[in-house]
Formats: C-alpha cells, sequence, structure tokens
C-alpha cells in the first residue's frame, strides 16, 4: 500500500465518521485532533515505560495501546497534510531523503537543522 492509497482510506474513514457524530472537520480540527492524538500517545508511552500509573492495563495490553496511538497519530498527520494540500511523499523527498541524495555529511552541513 502506498501513502496516497492509505491516506485516502484513512480519509474516507474520518470523513464517515465526522458525517456520523456531526463533526465539521475545519482547518482547526485537523490540528487540535492532532494535538489530541499526540496527547494520547505520550500518555501511551509514559504508562508502558512506567512512568505513569498503568491503569490495571497488563504490559500486552500497555505495547498494544502504544502501537495504536502511533497509528492514530500518523493517521492525523496524513489528514491534517491532505486537508491543506501537502503531498508528503514530496515534502519527505525534500526533506529527509535528500540527504541520501548529492548532500554532504551531517558534519560536512555543520548549522543544518533537522
Amino acid at each position: 500500500m502506498d501513502l496516497r492509497q492509505l491516506t485516502d482510506q484513512i480519509e474516507a474513514v474520518s470523513a464517515e465518521y465526522a458525517r456520523r457524530m456531526g463533526i465539521d472537520r475545519d482547518d482547526a480540527w485537523f490540528m487540535l485532533k492532532l494535538q489530541e492524538e499526540v496527547g494520547e500517545l505520550t500518555q501511551a508511552f509514559l504508562m508502558r515505560s512506567g512512568q505513569a500509573r498503568d491503569k490495571g492495563h497488563s504490559p500486552e495490553e500497555l505495547e498494544s495501546n502504544f502501537r495504536a496511538e502511533l497509528a492514530d497519530v500518523l493517521s492525523q498527520v496524513l489528514l491534517l497534510a491532505r486537508h491543506h494540500g501537502v503531498d508528503l511523499e514530496t515534502e519527505i523527498e525534500r526533506k529527509r531523503l535528500s540527504w541520501l541524495h548529492d548532500r554532504p555529511s551531517p558534519r560536512e552541513g555543520a548549522g543544518r537543522t533537522s
């Protein structure tokens, strides 16, 4: 599955959920929903690493919750990018993968930020 196909499928699910729940997915919703999901990922990470109460969850449940929250964050990033017309494949190539092609090593390019 490619990123565009995955995004299309996530969009279909999100749009249907929003329709059923009467949610207006405006600019603010996409950004705030991402923030919500990052918060849930942070909580899952803290519980999984023993830095927050486990609330009675088994280690397997904590691991499963952490993985699920990672998926939620990625899904919301894909939705946010789509909403704003950002081609993430192109931007990842430009920002990250370009280091693989004709770029000085990170030491040679001192001062660059990630």
